[in-house]
């Protein structure tokens, strides 16, 4: 066969296998089958391209797109969990190339946290509060417990700080039981619960939740013998004694207590219960399963103002943004999160003026995409618009995902025993070693003043 002739034929092959990839769709799912075929990016490997423009974002300047606004109510999803072995598999998510965000990776902000610092100056002699809000990634006490530890082996403080009449999931750092008529209840046999995230049947319509965005009802009417609480709140994490108990209630609610038990008496909505020292730090730990953070205007901000001034709340920390990230693969969603994001923190700020505001993005996040093992494309996308945010509202930002080592680093510390299968959530280990790090990172600011 002659040279011209072979050429003619590989051409022929070489553009019958590109209009393949160009008509074909690149995943199409069959029963429990999922059949992909390879797009021209992926003959090509433009990869690599990728890698070289990710090399140049930060110094690269690209407006970014007035996207619509996202419904706030339509993202509060409750879809993460923190089981210690989780199995849930990464899900398969096409590639996607998000807008290139210019942002100053130089700035120090913790010049931002400078009220914070000079509140710490008064620790001896009064009160100062921090309020750790986040999803999933904080339950169970784990990372805040760090951050409490520190700050308060530091400028003194003792006890665990809030937490609600009932909890729904178990705390590391202090062992609570409830009793009704003398007997042992669970969250569910308990007094009537309301929480600003999570299913719209626990919602109020007045915004009435309380700091912690959860309350509980003591109502007979409601839930039989949850007139007469009895709760044993036990601490169990080794740390100093608390000094005295607050409880945030109605003025119809009666309460004594004998050590670490406390009784309730009375008709009326109980929207925390903190044990606590008079002087030092106190940290409170609030976690909020699968919520994105956008349910602060939906609180009521009457009631948070009154709270934050009274409990001399110094520095408010916000840990959101993992939860928008596996359910979504379009960058206009994650921009709208922000966004509104950005409204919350600004509501914060109108509700506690003398706080400093802690962002805390979210970390390296898993998923497969065509059979590999890698970061979600939409991970360093959310953490730079949120450094972005952050910068803008003059609040301070740690962002995890590049603590953590950036893209990809999840699987490291997936194999070293620091994270979970899910390629999501820290496993306790990991947690601490996060917690440890936020906190020297805050410490830190203190002494390079």
């Amino acid at each position: 066969m002659r040279p011209y002739r072979i050429f003619f034929f590989i051409a022929c092959c070489m553009l019958c296998l590109g209009a393949l990839c160009v008509t074909l769709p690149h995943q199409v799912v069959v029963g429990t089958r999922t059949l992909r075929s390879p797009s021209l990016a992926d003959v090509f490997d433009i990869k690599q391209q990728e890698a070289e423009l990710a090399e140049k974002e930060e110094n690269t300047i690209l407006e970014l797109p007035e996207f619509p606004e996202l419904e706030e109510t339509a993202s509060e999803t409750n879809n993460d969990s923190v089981e210690e072995a989780a199995t849930t598999p990464a899900q398969q998510t096409q590639r996607i190339t998000p807008p290139v965000v210019q942002v100053d990776t130089t700035d120090d902000s913790r010049r931002y946290l400078a009220t914070f610092y000079a509140a710490l100056q008064h620790a001896d002699n009064r009160q100062i509060r921090v309020l750790h809000y986040g999803d999933s990634q904080i339950e169970e006490d784990r990372m805040t417990a760090q951050i409490r530890h520190k700050l308060q082996d530091r400028f003194g403080g003792a006890g665990v700080g809030l937490m609600p009449l009932v909890q729904t999931i178990r705390s590391l750092s202090v062992d609570q039981k409830v009793y009704m008529n003398d007997h042992l209840v669970t969250a569910q046999q308990g007094p009537k619960r309301y929480m600003v995230y999570g299913l719209r049947s626990m919602q109020r319509t007045d915004g009435k939740y309380g700091p912690m965005g959860q309350m509980a009802v003591m109502a007979d009417s409601l839930v039989k013998g949850s007139e007469k609480i009895k709760t044993v709140c036990t601490p169990i994490d080794g740390r100093a004694r608390y000094t005295r108990w607050r409880v945030l209630a109605d003025k119809s609610i009666e309460y004594m207590h004998n050590g670490d038990t406390l009784y309730l008496y009375g008709k009326g909505n109980v929207y925390g219960l903190s044990q606590e020292s008079s002087t030092g730090i106190i940290v409170d730990n609030i976690a909020m399963r699968g919520c994105l953070g956008l349910v602060f205007t939906r609180m009521d901000a009457e009631q948070l103002t009154q709270f934050y001034n009274d409990a001399n709340v110094s520095l408010i920390i916000m840990q959101f943004g993992g939860n928008a990230i596996p359910s979504n693969e379009k960058p206009s969603t994650i921009y709208s999160i922000v966004k509104g994001l950005r409204e919350q923190v600004r509501y914060l700020k109108r509700c506690a003026p003398d706080a400093s505001i802690l962002f805390i993005g979210p970390s390296d996040m898993l998923t497969t995409i065509d059979g590999e093992l890698t970061t979600y494309p939409l991970v360093p996308y959310m953490d730079r618009l949120l450094r972005k945010m952050a910068q803008e509202e003059e609040i301070a930002y740690f962002s995890l995902f590049r603590w953590m080592g950036g893209a990809g680093s999840m699987i490291r510390w997936q194999e070293i025993g620091l994270a979970g299968s899910d390629g999501v959530h820290f496993q306790r280990s990991g947690a601490r070693k996060a917690g440890n790090a936020v906190a020297d990172w805050i410490l830190n600011g203190i002494d390079n003043q």
